[in-house]
């Protein structure tokens, strides 16, 4: 049985958040990149971004903030709005969303779903539904073409319609009574749900998490191989855990957990510590913000130490440093070479060529001569990589290949685009 969702929303006007499709109250101020980054701390598992656009400027502002929102949250993101054609779709992915949906209210779009489904996938379209007496003679189609619906209405028609409906669904309503909301999700189509109770800033979505479990609904959280009692635990009945970056390995911190800080951290996603001098649990980022979310989380062959890879918001440490292991105690001096971090390394060497032109330097000689002149030498060694291609040898493949990713690394930086930008687009595939 597939694990049940928690999904917030947010409205983009003119680049705001505002409350709902009828323009009332904004959020924040209408920071959306704030307030997306709140319903993640908050312990929401994905977000639904609808452009109300009418304008292409507005349209065109709206999907730099969808942008700006997929950068600064680590949760899935799902878009709609403002869709006339394929190109339009195809935005909404490069701006960082997931999955695009398209509302079925509007006729057009039932046949533009179709054609993007063959272009993008299925499994990277939905569809919104709010006219519910039209589902059972669109069906086949939409579930041919589309991952799953977002369902408009209150609670007693969208139930209706989840029921008629074969399609996976999101129930988007405003009721916030958790029998009604746990009727929802005990439906076996229902994979979440959304809508302004869910994305009400003073709705706690972890607590929800747990009511509802404690419901028997199976709600989405870490599913752990190991109980606490496989682990081998310290004098004090603790286990010492590891915190790494996700990202880019660099350990971050160590401490403890106990039985509950350990079910705790599954259930929410978020860390959750025992601190031995307070004698109490603690969830990394509740006071500071600095939360810490699990990515993956593995134990040592002993069965006595975790090792947890997150995603660190701002710093680990307490003295504002990315992590406590920030002094060195003793080492060598020796050239390194680290794989990891190679072509990070070589961008910022030509990053600062650019910004500190340098004399005889060819990548300075390649940024003053100009995009036409960069882009021909990358058109050259991407012949030189085919030609070396056709030799028994690799050997000078090797050498063509690092030559073409020299010159694709000085275009990045021509046009300020990074490896995280690239790494993260290859991510979302």
């Amino acid at each position: 049985m597939n694990s049940k969702k928690f999904i917030t929303c947010i409205f983009l006007k003119n680049g705001k958040a505002v409350r709902d499709f009828k323009d009332r109250k904004l959020f924040a101020d209408g920071d959306a990149v704030r307030l997306a980054q709140t319903y993640e701390q908050n312990g929401a598992d994905a977000l639904l971004i609808f452009d109300l656009s009418k304008k292409d400027e507005a349209h065109e502002l709206n999907l730099k903030r969808i942008r700006e929102i997929s950068r600064s949250v680590h949760i899935p993101i799902a878009g709609g709005g403002h869709i006339d054609r394929g190109e339009d779709v195809k935005k909404l992915f490069y701006a960082g969303c997931s999955v695009v949906f398209l509302n079925m209210s509007k006729e057009s779009n039932i046949v533009l779903l179709g054609e993007v489904s063959k272009r993008f996938g299925k499994e990277k379209l939905a569809v919104c539904i709010n006219e519910f007496m039209n589902i059972s003679e669109n069906e086949t189609y939409l579930r041919e073409n589309a991952s799953f619906a977002i369902l408009f209405g209150d609670s007693r028609h969208v139930y209706e319609a989840v029921s008629r409906i074969s399609l996976r669904a999101v129930p988007f309503f405003s009721e916030s009574d958790q029998e009604r909301l746990q009727a929802l999700l005990n439906h076996k189509n229902v994979m979440g749900v959304s809508g302004p109770a869910i994305s009400d800033l003073t709705t706690d979505i972890s607590a929800l998490r747990r009511a509802m479990k404690a419901r028997g609904i199976n709600v989405n959280s870490f599913e752990a191989a190991f109980a606490w009692q496989d682990f081998k635990l310290d004098s004090n009945g603790l286990l010492p855990v590891v915190v790494q970056d996700f990202d880019n390995h660099q350990v971050l911190m160590m401490a403890y957990m106990n039985q509950e800080a350990y079910e705790q951290t599954l259930l929410t996603g978020k860390m959750t510590y025992y601190s031995r001098s307070r004698k109490t649990l603690w969830q990394k980022g509740e006071t500071s913000g600095h939360y810490q979310f699990l990515r993956h989380l593995c134990v040592d062959c002993d069965n006595d130490t975790l090792l947890a890879r997150v995603v660190q918001v701002g710093a680990a440490c307490h003295t504002g440093n990315r992590s406590c292991f920030y002094r060195d105690v003793a080492g060598i001096q020796a050239q390194q070479r680290n794989r990891a971090s190679v072509f990070e390394d070589v961008m910022k060497v030509i990053l600062d060529r650019k910004q500190n032109p340098k004399e005889g330097s060819y990548t300075t000689y390649l940024f003053e001569r100009g995009i036409d002149k960069i882009l021909k030498k990358l058109g050259e060694e991407a012949t030189e990589i085919v030609i070396a291609a056709k030799n028994p040898e690799p050997e000078e493949l090797k050498y063509e290949i690092g030559d073409f990713l020299y010159h694709m690394m000085v275009l990045m930086v021509q046009k300020g685009v990074s490896w995280d930008d690239i790494t993260d687009e290859l991510a979302k595939r």
